[in-house]
């Protein structure tokens, strides 16, 4: 299986109440008939985020796919073009961007039912090869989210290493997910120490300045 993770802005003067309507009724029902999808999920970033400053995305977007060739076969498909010609009714497209994953489950939890989703677009430390980010976030990162109870499941998303290969340079080195009971609960954990612990570890091998956060509500559309 393959997925591509999708990351976007609401076009200019849209209220975001309406973005995420139109996004989750009129083009969810679009992608549903996208033929070979296997799971399409939405990621809305909370209203409250809002309050005090416009986040580096309004939208996440997760398509699953048994691999790259059916993704590539969409092209000039009826179903896909009618995805495009939705986008700019609510996306500013000059906004888009994705990188193809292969999903690693770290912590296998079922996602709580109307829990809060962090996803962090992850972006390597200057200088650090590749495949030393990967093996440290999977291998010293990921244990270390595992073991922090308030995180009911945890998923790394790293960024195909054949986009590497290929000479291209992708907008993000990967996606981490995490989920979470509520706010509340996330806000509970933050002060603890082992929150403390991953903050210092984070240090180790991304660069934070090029890596946004977001909070979300996740919505299963394609399960």
């Amino acid at each position: 299986m393959v997925k591509i993770v999708i990351f976007f802005k609401r076009k200019a003067g849209m209220p975001v109440e309406a973005f995420q309507q139109h996004w989750r009724t009129v083009h969810a029902g679009i992608i549903t008939r996208l033929p070979g999808i296997r799971r399409y999920v939405q990621s809305h970033v909370l209203l409250t985020s809002y309050r005090t400053s416009e986040p580096a995305y309004d939208a996440v977007a997760e398509s699953t796919f048994d691999d790259t060739q059916a993704m590539k076969s969409l092209v000039g498909t009826a179903a896909y073009a009618e995805v495009l010609a939705d986008e700019p009714n609510f996306i500013d497209r000059s906004t888009m961007q994705s990188i193809i994953t292969d999903e690693h489950v770290i912590k296998d939890h079922a996602a709580p039912a109307d829990g809060l989703k962090s996803i962090t677009l992850m972006t390597r430390k200057a200088g650090m090869p590749i495949d030393a980010f990967f093996t440290y976030w999977h291998d010293i990162h990921g244990p270390l989210c595992a073991g922090v109870p308030a995180m009911r499941r945890y998923v790394q998303n790293p960024t195909r290493r054949s986009i590497y290969d290929s000479g291209r340079t992708p907008a993000f080195d990967g996606a981490a997910m995490t989920w979470f009971d509520s706010l509340d609960a996330l806000r509970a954990a933050a002060p603890t120490p082992g929150f403390a612990r991953l903050r210092e570890d984070v240090e180790q091998f991304v660069a934070q300045d090029k890596s946004p956060s977001l909070l979300t509500q996740e919505h299963v559309i394609v399960a």
